[in-house]
């Protein structure tokens, strides 16, 4: 995966038309420094300043809805790690003065805490941990200060006055506005939101890690399925990476703003961000909905929904095979004429579509009726070529002599192949060499030898190997498709099939699959054989991508780990 763009600061606030068509539309993140600060907000709500007498009494004994975790001081958005409670807002009030009377020491035996019950109806199991661990345990949680959906839920409505909407986002149409308010150090589980968030900064300090949407596989999202489909199932601390591998690979892609007061960041939707806040820490964030989500229409769901699959299916199979082919430079001239190949996902042409099975969706159900026309319709006569051994470059007869022997092995166990080793120039190795480098993955390029022997040529060289093949071997050519061949096999071989094509003529593209195919008693077999290889790993790519970025497979409806 590419680094992730960088995230940039700003010293100057943008206009509203500047943030939407350069800074909004490239969907990362960016950091607006002192942002804020000719809030009223900024100076009224100060802790430093008298701050909290303020708000206690701008709010008085309004009831807002509280988080609590027995976690803390890490709060999970999982819905089963914590709980809503009702908390009058000066009871919350009162545990920030007690812990900015006494600093660290307000855990201690001798703290203030231990003077203010906490309310009864705060928390359910009040009886399983002491009076200063409760308020320890308290996070105010994106309380509503305004809603667009629901106006009655704006508990904290009466806080709008004092902040006002930085004149970047007028003319948004905000979905809601909310305060974020600690009385203790507080960490988020890693998360993203689905509309873009502008958080701002009015007293204390915050750490934001950021991950683009990118970054998901690494980050084990839970169930798409499930109440909390936009958070992490990593653990905080003492990560087990035994469980959890590829977040190993997470620290890569982050990205950590130190956000201090008057500052604010946006994160667009879809990025993953974890955040750390210092002792006492207020913040507001507006949410709004991205231009991209409002324009999407309904009826055309589910094509976006098809259509990003398959762009992460296809880019998941190229991660499978784990290193690249033998480059095909697309503007060799052969025989006068350039290759002239469209590369596009959906407009690529019947030819190429034929030689490497990949169609774009608007093909998806053609796949095998081009296979067969473009390879079967062949009209230019075989020469009468010998296609000796002896007129191979010294790689390509390696090459030759690895395929043989590997499918020699590897079929002919217990069972003869008729005509297989017609010349003797070409010796298999001894038995136990080869059986330790037969596959042993049908997925994995690495593990399967056959498969590599094939990657590894370059589309002249393989044009030339298996036309040898196809002359000389013909029953070792057609074991090698029928019963040689993995997945992972399949897949490298209609690849190559699509490199050679781009780099030869067209009567030699033509009496290529002319010969390769003449082998076969039974051609459509043979093309159904190479079909459902690659059909098979593209559906092993497909169950990773639903593995890494929905975080459910198609074989268990449970959260997968791999």
């Amino acid at each position: 995966m590419e680094k992730p763009p960088q995230i940039r600061r700003f010293h100057e606030l943008p206009s509203a038309e500047e943030f939407a068509s350069r800074i909004e539309p490239r969907n990362v993140p960016a950091v607006f420094s002192g942002c804020v600060k000719n809030w009223k907000a900024f100076s009224k709500w100060d802790v430093s300043s008298g701050g909290l007498d303020y708000l206690q009494e701008l709010v008085g004994s309004s009831v807002v809805g509280a988080m609590i975790s027995s976690s803390a001081p890490v709060f999970y958005g999982d819905i089963r790690s914590h709980e809503r409670v009702p908390l009058p807002f000066s009871t919350f009030i009162r545990y920030c003065k007690d812990l900015l009377q006494c600093g660290d020491g307000a855990q201690g035996s001798n703290s203030p805490l231990r003077k203010h019950k906490p309310e009864e109806h705060i928390f359910e199991r009040a009886n399983q941990i002491t009076e200063e661990e409760c308020s320890q345990q308290i996070y105010l949680a994106q309380v509503p200060i305004m809603n667009a959906e629901n106006e009655e839920n704006a508990q904290l409505e009466c806080l709008r006055e004092d902040i006002e909407s930085p004149v970047f986002l007028d003319g948004k149409k905000l979905a809601s506005i909310n305060l974020w308010m600690n009385n203790a150090r507080t960490r988020s589980s890693t998360h993203y939101d689905p509309h873009h968030n502008l958080l701002c900064i009015i007293s204390g300090c915050k750490q934001v890690a950021l991950l683009p949407p990118s970054a998901c596989p690494f980050l084990y999202p839970l169930p798409l399925y499930g109440e909390s489909s936009n958070h992490s199932a990593i653990p905080l601390e003492n990560t087990n990476f035994s469980l959890y591998p590829r977040a190993m690979s997470m620290d890569q892609y982050s990205q950590k703003v130190i956000l201090h007061a008057g500052d604010a960041v946006f994160i667009p939707e879809g990025w993953f961000h974890q955040v750390d806040s210092e002792n006492l820490t207020i913040a507001v964030n507006f949410w709004w909905r991205s231009d991209i989500m409002s324009s999407m229409s309904d009826h055309m769901d589910a094509y976006y929904l098809r259509r990003i699959l398959k762009r992460l299916t296809d880019k998941e199979m190229d991660r499978m095979l784990g290193k690249p082919s033998h480059a095909v430079n697309t503007n060799i001239a052969v025989h006068g004429q350039s290759s002239n190949v469209n590369h596009n996902d959906d407009t690529m042409d019947r030819k190429n579509i034929a030689a490497s099975g990949r169609p774009g969706n608007d093909n998806d159900g053609h796949q095998r009726e081009d296979l067969y026309l473009n390879h079967l319709t062949v009209t230019v006569k075989e020469n009468e070529q010998e296609f000796s051994l002896h007129e191979l470059q010294p790689h390509a007869l390696k090459s030759l002599h690895e395929l043989v022997s590997l499918v020699h092995n590897l079929v002919n166990q217990n069972q003869s192949v008729s005509n297989f080793s017609a010349d003797r120039s070409i010796s298999c190795p001894d038995e136990d060499e080869v059986k330790g480098i037969i596959k042993t993955d049908i997925f994995n390029l690495e593990a399967d030898a056959i498969a590599n022997v094939v990657w590894n040529l370059d589309p002249c060289t393989f044009r030339s190997v298996f036309l040898a093949m196809a002359h000389n071997f013909p029953r070792t050519l057609e074991a090698f498709v029928m019963h040689g061949l993995s997945s992972v096999g399949a897949e490298v071989l209609t690849r190559k099939f699509e490199q050679m094509d781009q780099v030869i003529s067209e009567d030699d593209r033509s009496q290529f699959y002319q010969k390769f195919y003449s082998v076969f008693d039974n051609q459509f077999s043979a093309m159904d054989t190479l079909l459902n290889g690659k059909e098979s790993f593209a559906r092993q790519a497909f169950n990773n991508v639903l593995v890494q970025y929905l975080g459910t497979n198609l074989d268990s409806t449970k959260p997968s780990m791999q």
